[in-house]
């Protein structure tokens, strides 16, 4: 991993300061940036291109608005290379102290970008095709996707139990799908579901596919998804492209 650019990126006071006014507010337009900081859009425009440079903040288009987006992915991969097995338990433990007497943690969205070579309307259909995510994601996700609807993502043991559901709250084939994600419909004491939006864009002959998960409930589902989400998404790509999923699920592959 190349780590010059993410340590000049992080040397600016300035944009140490938009990434400290994202991790307030995530999903922030360039204009909500400036007002917030007193910056030019020409000055605050140049401290963001260099962070998406360095991968530390992603761009994901809403209409007309580009809306910026925290990306610790980075961050996250230098303290994986530099902080030992050992030293990690330690200073959990140190954080959630510090978090307990600070207050309440605020849980940032987690953004996962990338490109597929293949056709909007192919992506659509590996999203919402049960046959197809049951292939690709282990579980079949059933819906007949329209606004109100519920979906749920059933296991294909058979069994037919349905370890995550939902309402589809946004289905505009093949570019847009937004639901909510509820991952404890079983227990007694439910939590608030948290949102899952799905962008699928044409980029020159290829996609874009943005995933969007909002509204987390904790570090921990956080820290799932940071790894579960990537790991879907590659077989999906892997399924589309080449015709076969991976040979290897990839959540089944140990972290380093």
């Amino acid at each position: 991993m190349d780590v010059d650019p993410i340590f000049r990126a992080l040397a600016d006071p300035t944009r140490r300061r938009l990434l400290d006014r994202l991790r307030e507010q995530n999903g922030q337009s360039l204009g909500q940036l400036c007002d917030r900081l007193d910056m030019t859009r020409q000055s605050a425009t140049k401290h963001l291109d260099i962070l998406v440079r360095a991968h530390l903040v992603t761009v994901v288009r809403r209409g007309r608005e580009r809306l910026h987006y925290l990306d610790p992915t980075p961050i996250h991969d230098i303290e994986r290379r530099w902080i030992s097995e050992f030293d990690a338990p330690r200073l959990r433990a140190l954080a959630a102290i510090r978090s307990t007497a600070e207050g309440a943690v605020m849980i940032p969205d987690y953004v996962y970008v990338t490109y597929i070579e293949s056709t909007p309307e192919r992506v659509w259909e590996a999203l919402t095709d049960a046959d197809l995510t049951a292939a690709y994601w282990g579980h079949a996700n059933v819906s007949d996707w329209q606004p109100g609807s519920t979906w749920e993502h059933r296991r294909t043991d058979g069994s037919g139990a349905a370890d995550v559901t939902g309402t589809v709250l946004e289905a505009v084939p093949p570019t847009r799908l937004v639901i909510t994600f509820e991952d404890s419909p079983g227990q007694a004491a439910r939590r608030e579901p948290s949102v899952v939006t799905f962008e699928v864009e044409p980029y020159h002959e290829i996609v874009r596919l943005t995933v969007t998960h909002e509204k987390l409930p904790d570090s921990e589902m956080h820290a799932g998804i940071s790894h579960g989400w990537p790991a879907v998404l590659a077989n999906l790509k892997s399924l589309l492209e080449t015709g076969s999923v991976l040979a290897r699920p990839p959540w089944e592959v140990p972290t380093p």
